[in-house]
């Protein structure tokens, strides 16, 4: 019972001798916290700000930190930015910007774009700081399956079901490669972080069991037309699910439905491939390196995560098993009776101090990254979670959002919820969470949903995103395409390549064209007069049919 009430300062320590928190004697009035004087915390221990208490309730004034940091030179972020602070992010803007399901988002290196990647077949890139449509990227035929910005932050590249990886310039948005190297759906792509010189890669995984590493030139941006493959199939039927670099750029980590991990090295004349693992007993379907270091750690459908390392010359694991269950303050193994356990995502804090794993039963699990001792679980979820980011910069805080529309922001030093937002959708009840990233500089995070809309959180207000439209699609977003030879696209109606047309107006879901005010929003268009922000219809009615085809060719030849 005392152990319950008021935890031990060493926990599973029973002894008399003990005083304070570890006194068989000791009472909850007894360690209440007493606030401490600005001079407290300038004082130093070991050259370093003191911590505080763990009962020590509310997060310290923020004029005794600063004075006390004025003083000795230091203070720690954890008294400067309480993870209480976490509590003012909201919603600024929900955006409608796709007809279907937008499973991937990205911000780019500098935080300032966002890019969604959706059902519908587009990419689109958005303003971050006041949430503007900036561009749409045609081209893709089938679900966009994911995306990667290059570390020079100039390219965008994009995975899907058509089997085909797009590349285009972050700077003039058009299309720099069309690689085509695998058979089936395109399942996860990645730039490489190595330098080389002017050498550089991207890899592409595919359903099809097959990496390829697509090599490009840093200064010209020229792709290689054939990438170095490995088709990886033990069995038909066998898919690469997830992949992974290292921190340097030297190693990447793939995860398989045949149970197998794979690993490659880039550090060579070519990639060649190091390792295979068959630790896991089921598909394999996550995969993440560490922040620093050479760890990483894979998540299975067999209901284990493993932390692998390298160590004299052989990759070990430590195992994560998913059914260990937290009882009071000890950790105690169990099955888990209501369904088989499988692990969904996998993540690590800034510091790789922790792993974060999310299970099937809906339970958020952290682990010590270094003794695999299970620290907390964490519950509220009640579907299935797919999304866990960890902060940018700061360790101790998690994102993590799911099928039941909630977004959670955890504090995973405590184990205990900061933020819930849900996403609630009127007249169509909630919308599944399925992808979220942070911001670069952690200000910010955005998510995208089963129908189709872009949320955008953040500190501060919302002023800006109060001047933009809650639906935001240009009017040329759906028109036919056709096609050349190497699979580049041109407009059907306007025969230009589309990042060569006009700036597109801006229209709701229905394709009705959006006020002059909002018009201005459209990159192109902020100094134009009213008479040119407002479309001009031509309609065609009770026309002979001879008539009709050659007005409209006129029609076509004055939108040309």
């Amino acid at each position: 019972l005392l152990d319950k009430e008021i935890p031990q300062s060493v926990l599973g320590v029973q002894t008399l001798l003990g005083v304070g928190r570890q006194s068989l004697l000791r009472a909850a009035k007894d360690f209440r916290h007493t606030l401490w004087k600005g001079s407290a915390f300038a004082a130093l221990h070991r050259g370093r700000p003191p911590e505080l208490p763990v009962n020590y309730g509310k997060p310290p004034n923020v004029v005794h930190i600063l004075s006390a940091r004025q003083l000795t030179g230091c203070g720690r972020f954890s008294h400067l930015f309480p993870t209480s602070t976490y509590q003012h992010m909201k919603m600024h803007k929900r955006i409608l910007g796709h007809l279907s399901s937008v499973y991937c988002i990205a911000f780019d290196r500098s935080g300032r774009r966002i890019f969604t990647g959706s059902d519908d077949c587009l990419v689109k890139i958005w303003a971050t700081d006041d949430g503007r449509l900036l561009s749409t990227l045609r081209g893709h035929s089938a679900e966009i399956s994911d995306m990667a910005v290059n570390y020079e932050n100039t390219l965008l590249a994009a995975g899907s079901c058509d089997k085909v990886v797009r590349v285009w310039c972050l700077r003039t948005c058009a299309p720099l490669a069309v690689l085509q190297g695998h058979s089936a759906s395109i399942t996860s792509i990645q730039f490489s972080p190595a330098r080389k010189g002017t050498t550089r890669y991207l890899t592409s995984t595919g359903a099809d069991g097959t990496i390829c590493f697509w090599q490009w030139h840093a200064n010209t941006m020229k792709f290689k037309d054939r990438p170095v493959k490995f088709a990886e199939r033990s069995r038909p039927g066998v898919q690469i699910s997830c992949s992974s670099f290292s921190s340097g750029g030297m190693f990447i980590a793939t995860g398989s439905t045949d149970h197998v991990i794979r690993i490659y090295y880039l550090g060579s004349e070519s990639p060649e491939k190091m390792a295979e693992l068959e630790s896991h007993t089921d598909k394999v379907v996550a995969v993440q390196f560490c922040n620093n270091g050479d760890r990483f750690v894979s998540g299975s459908r067999d209901g284990t995560a493993r932390i692998w390392h390298y160590h004299q010359h052989d990759w070990k694991s430590l195992v994560l098993d998913m059914a260990t269950k937290m009882t009071g303050n000890n950790v105690a193994s169990g099955e888990d009776k209501v369904t088989k356990l499988k692990v969904t995502m996998v993540a690590w804090d800034r510091y790789d101090a922790t792993v974060i794993t999310a299970v099937n039963n809906f339970l958020l699990k952290v682990w010590n990254s270094s003794t695999g001792q299970l620290l907390h679980s964490l519950s509220g979820h009640d579907d299935e979670v797919f999304v866990l980011e960890a902060h940018p910069f700061d360790q101790r805080i998690v994102l993590s959002a799911g099928h039941d529309g909630n977004i959670f922001v955890w504090d995973i030093d405590k184990g205990t919820k900061i933020r819930n937002y849900f996403n609630m959708i009127e007249g169509q009840g909630h919308g599944a969470v399925f992808d979220c990233k942070f911001s670069p500089d952690g200000q910010h995070f955005a998510c995208t949903d089963s129908h189709g809309h872009l949320l955008l959180f953040g500190f501060g207000c919302n002023k800006y995103y109060e001047k933009i439209p809650d639906q935001m699609f240009f009017h040329t977003d759906y028109r036919p395409l056709i096609r050349d030879a190497n699979n580049y696209v041109l407009d059907e109606q306007t025969q230009q390549a589309p990042h060569l047309m006009p700036p597109p107006f801006l229209v709701d879901v229905d394709g009705n064209p959006h006020p002059t005010r909002f018009q201005r929003l459209v990159p192109g268009r902020e100094n134009c007069k009213d008479e040119q922000l407002i479309p001009q219809l031509g309609y065609v009615a009770n026309v002979p049919s001879s008539s009709q085809e050659g007005l409209i060719k006129v029609l076509m030849s004055v939108m040309r």
